[in-house]
């Protein structure tokens, strides 16, 4: 139980540390982003996570929203699995 917490707990660390890579290289590269291969590889990366949020929000809804909506999720689940992770 406690190589499973610890597993998933890397995997969402790894995603909310592709979401902030991405917005510092959104801030870096500015209007040519989309031509950067790492950006585009964290775009990959969170695409899924980014979508599924987005379903759940209103379809004005700006984009940035769904990944800091995200970002704060993954957050809650870090610090969640760490308290889990001490009463195991």
């Amino acid at each position: 139980m406690l190589f499973a917490i610890a597993a998933l707990r890397a995997i969402i660390e790894m995603l909310g540390l592709c979401l902030l890579a991405q917005a510092t290289l959104y801030l870096l590269a500015g209007r040519r982003r989309d031509g950067n291969p790492i950006y585009r590889l964290f775009a990959l990366v969170t695409h899924f996570p980014r979508r599924a949020v987005a379903i759940l929000l209103p379809k004005n809804a700006p984009g940035w929203l769904a990944s800091m909506i995200l970002f704060l999720l993954l957050f809650v689940l870090w610090i969640g699995l760490a308290l889990a992770r001490t009463f195991v």
